[in-house]
């Protein structure tokens, strides 16, 4: 897909006369001794990160049986901090900042695809939605943290259980929403949301209110870039698409549907914790807008 509406312009370019002809002068662009500094310490932290993983690991091996404990903090300084510092230097330098229908992890890795719109106020999407037999999710705290975790290790129900946040338009998702499976937490469906910026156009011109990526839970496990704990998706994410649009259509006679065919061509990948992902590259947008809401009269 290429670059999208207001999001696509370029640099401005200063205009110059050469032999009474109209040349384009490249602006130059002032590098400030601030951003160098900057850059300097962002690599050298993750040269650092890496030096202290190595000796992590290689002081291990000196302490017997203790040496178990020094192999789990080598792998939690490695997958913690690390190999995310190490993304977020390698990603700054070859991820596209602009819309490519990805969203992107907090580390910088392209994560789930976009693979939903929707139309209508917030306040009509959470009735659709909840009508539909979702839940949503709370938001990423130290309670709620430790609630997954637990839940997950003694395979008790958390239906508003978090998920990781994910990046749009430079901001992580508004909310999220899921149906657990057999209320098992390392199961379920789940879909983020995030506002699309005022004047943004979708490329091809459409204007939509949400853009959403919704994929399924099938386990936990390890991420394949980062070793961190995280749950695995399913990777025909087409089929959670498809569900999560008939299940607001069933739910809200009064949704209507309009299908992308071909939004962005066919293609399977991965996502940010290693998982393979496929899709058909169409994007349907759902029309939730005359879902009626009940609003609360102050007297």
């Amino acid at each position: 897909m290429g670059e999208v509406g207001a999001e696509a312009s370029g640099d401005p370019i200063d205009g110059g006369q050469v032999d009474g002809a109209s040349t384009p002068v490249a602006r130059r662009r002032r590098v400030s001794f601030t951003a160098l500094l900057d850059g300097f310490f962002f690599v050298y932290a993750g040269i650092a990160a890496v030096w202290l993983a190595w000796l992590v690991l290689t002081e291990s091996f000196a302490f017997g049986w203790f040496g178990i404990l020094f192999f789990v903090a080598f792998w939690l300084v490695l997958a913690y901090l690390v190999l995310p510092r190490l993304h977020r230097i390698l990603t700054a330098i070859y991820v596209p900042d602009y819309f490519i229908g990805r969203a992107r992890t907090s580390d910088g890795l392209l994560g789930d695809p976009v693979n939903l719109a929707f139309d209508g106020d917030e306040a009509a999407l959470d009735v659709a939605m909840r009508r539909a037999g979702w839940t949503r999710a709370d938001d990423v705290t130290g309670p709620s943290s430790w609630r997954i975790i637990s839940s997950t290790i003694t395979r008790r129900s958390y239906d508003e259980a978090p998920v990781s946040p994910l990046f749009l338009f430079g901001r992580q998702q508004d909310f999220a929403y899921q149906q657990e499976v057999a209320g098992n937490p390392a199961k379920r469906h789940h879909v983020r949301f995030w506002r699309t910026p005022d004047g943004w156009l979708l490329p091809g011109g459409r204007r939509v209110d949400w853009l959403a990526a919704g994929t399924f839970d099938r386990a936990v496990g390890l991420s394949l870039f980062t070793l961190q704990i995280t749950h695995k998706i399913d990777a025909d994410i087409d089929i959670e698409r498809d569900h999560i649009v008939a299940t607001v259509l069933a739910a809200n006679p009064e949704a209507r549907v309009d299908l992308l065919a071909d939004f962005s061509t066919g293609y399977h990948s991965r996502n940010g914790g290693g998982d393979t992902i496929t899709t058909d590259g169409d994007l349907p947008v759902v029309d939730v807008g005359a879902v009626p809401v009940v609003r609360e009269v102050v007297g």
